[in-house]
């Protein structure tokens, strides 16, 4: 099978432990790109940074970020994006505020941030390492009186994306199981300690189909990488769905293959047997 389309999550996927992408990861992209391979960033993560880590790899491919609520084409242009409405917005904070969790909104390339501690946490994840790449890309923002500010906001707003952390297990699953019952968002997490709301209908699966046949590319031609449950549905969609070793078990089962760990090259491995091996 001729692969053309490489989709691969990032935490706990591409990125190992220490949060960077090894060396050998990165020659084994470059070699399956210069092939004519996209390799294309599907993650949870702020588009912002996740055009960054494509920069970082090497490769001019298509971008999905913030769980396929928004699809960047090759040339950076907008191939799909769907926000979540205030009246929407307003519901969630609700359920959080009354259950005590924090919440972050996410645009494109901005982290809203509802406590010092949310922003101080995402400053240390995203704006440190951009920083010492001389990238200027994402800003976080917090906001004191986060009631009044998604009160303000139009329907036309640009917040694609809301995500709560917290530390307390318990908390999250509570906040999970009210906002389950809202019929207009999905709930997914990527790991125990959050939780990441987008509209109806987003998913990196989805987003995957609208980016293929944008190109005109089959499913059968796509492999897909991750390792948590924000990942099943790209698992599922992708002719080959690959996980790591260190996926959770849910993943696993929908697996076609199962690679190594993310702090073995879990990813460059995939490559090397499906495309660079099998003289795709």
């Amino acid at each position: 099978m001729k692969y053309k389309l490489v989709c691969i999550d990032m935490d706990g996927t591409l990125l190992n432990s220490k949060h960077c992408v090894s060396g050998e990861t990165k020659e084994v992209i470059r070699k399956a790109y210069a092939k004519g391979v996209d390799i294309v960033i599907t993650t949870g993560r702020i588009y912002a940074n996740a055009a960054f880590y494509s920069k970082l790899i090497g490769v001019k491919s298509p971008v999905i970020a913030s769980n396929g609520a928004i699809i960047r084409g090759r040339d950076n242009n907008i191939i799909y994006k769907n926000v979540l409405s205030s009246d929407t917005l307003s519901r969630i904070f609700n359920v959080c505020s009354r259950l005590k969790g924090n919440i972050t909104l996410h645009t494109h390339d901005s982290i809203i941030c509802s406590s010092k501690f949310a922003y101080i946490v995402m400053w240390v994840i995203f704006i440190g390492s951009i920083i010492k790449n001389n990238e200027n890309t994402l800003k976080i923002k917090y906001v004191k009186n986060y009631s009044a500010y998604i009160n303000g906001l139009k329907e036309s707003n640009d917040i694609i994306k809301c995500e709560i952390i917290d530390k307390d297990v318990k908390k999250i699953s509570a906040i999970r199981e009210e906002l389950k019952r809202m019929n207009d968002i999905e709930v997914v997490s990527s790991s125990r300690h959050n939780i990441e709301v987008t509209s109806k209908n987003v998913s990196k699966g989805n987003a995957i189909k609208s980016l293929a046949e944008f190109y005109g590319i089959k499913r059968e031609e796509i492999i897909t990488i991750g390792d948590s449950e924000n990942d099943l549905s790209m698992i599922e969609y992708g002719g080959l769905g690959v996980v790591m070793e260190n996926g959770c078990e849910s993943a696993k089962k929908l697996a076609d293959y199962i690679t190594d760990t993310n702090d073995n090259n879990g990813v460059a491995k995939v490559i090397k047997k499906f495309i660079m091996e099998d003289g795709n």
